[in-house]
C-alpha cells in the first residue's frame, strides 16, 4: 500500500526535511553545496569565501582559523593596511580589503564590530545585506555603544540586529565567549566546546553549523534568532564554555 504523509515515521520525515534544506542551501549560495552536507573545506569540500567585517580579537581569531581550515576569508577595515601584518601570517588565503570588499567578495559574512557599528554599516552600504548570510558575533554594551544597546536589550539583540542589517539571513554565533577562548579551544582533544547559535533562516542555520565545526568547535541550536538573548551578555548561556551536553543540560534548565 502506497505511504501517506501522515504514515512517514519521524525518522525519515527528518531525514527529507535535512535532504530539503540542503537543496535549498545549495541554490542559494552555490559553494557551499558541499560543506552543506558534512564535508567543509578541510575535508574535501568546496571552500566558502568569507568576508570579515570587523578584523579585531574576535574577527581576527575566528577569520584565522577558517583559513587554516581552507577558507579564503577578506579581513575588512576603513584602513585595510592596517591588517597587513594579520594577513602575511596566515598566508595566501587571506587578504585585507575595504567593508565594501568584504561585501562584494564574500558568499558569508562574518560581523565582529562593536554593536554601535550597525547603523552606520546599514546607511553605508544600502541593500548590500539583502540575501547575504551574516554570522552575527556582536555584543550589545551600554557603557560603549549607548542608545542602541537599549534598544537590543528592549527589542532582542539578534532582532536589532536583523533590523539595521535589512533583508539579511542573520545567525547570531561566536558571541558567547571571548577571542581568547577561542584561540585556546579550537578542536579540542575529546568532546568538542560547544558553541550556541540562533537564526530564523534553517539553510543559513546549516551554514552557521558547519562553519562552527570548520572553525574546531561544535554547534548547537539554542533557537530562533528572538531566543539570542540567552547567549548574549547577562544571558544563562553567556560564558557556558563547555561540552554540547553541558550547554543542553544548562539549556533545559531554563
Amino acid at each position: 500500500m502506497p505511504t501517506t504523509g501522515t504514515d512517514v515515521d519521524p525518522g525519515r520525515r527528518r531525514l527529507l526535511g535535512a535532504a530539503g534544506a540542503i537543496a535549498m542551501l545549495a541554490l542559494t549560495v552555490p559553494n557551499l553545496g558541499a560543506c552543506a552536507q558534512g564535508g567543509g573545506a578541510s575535508a574535501g569540500g568546496q571552500p566558502v569565501k568569507i568576508g570579515v567585517i570587523g578584523s579585531g580579537r574576535i574577527g581576527g581569531t575566528v577569520g584565522g582559523l577558517w583559513v587554516k581550515s581552507g577558507h579564503p576569508v577578506l579581513f575588512s577595515s576603513r584602513h585595510p593596511e592596517s591588517l597587513k601584518a594579520l594577513v602575511d601570517e596566515l598566508g595566501p588565503l587571506a587578504r585585507a580589503g575595504t567593508v565594501a570588499d568584504a561585501l562584494a567578495f564574500s558568499d558569508v559574512l562574518f560581523l565582529a564590530t562593536p554593536y554601535k557599528a550597525l547603523p552606520e554599516l546599514s546607511q553605508e552600504n544600502p541593500g548590500a545585506w539583502q540575501g547575504k548570510i551574516v554570522l552575527d558575533a556582536t555584543n550589545a554594551i551600554a557603557q560603549r555603544d549607548g542608545a542602541i544597546a537599549d534598544e537590543a536589550q528592549r527589542n532582542g539583540i539578534g532582532i536589532t540586529t536583523g533590523k539595521y542589517l535589512a533583508g539579511a539571513r542573520v545567525v547570531r554565533a561566536f558571541n558567547f565567549m571571548g577571542a581568547a577562548n577561542f584561540a585556546k579551544e579550537h578542536h579540542r582533544e575529546g568532546e568538542r566546546i560547544a558553541v550556541p547559535i540562533a537564526g530564523d533562516d534553517p539553510a543559513a542555520l546549516r551554514v552557521a553549523e558547519q562553519l562552527v565545526r570548520d572553525a574546531g568547535f561544535e554547534p548547537v541550536v539554542v533557537g530562533p534568532l528572538a531566543s539570542a538573548d540567552k547567549f548574549a551578555p547577562g544571558g544563562p548561556l553567556f560564558r557556558q564554555i563547555g561540552s554540547v551536553e553541558e550547554m543542553r543540560r544548562k539549556m533545559g534548565a531554563q
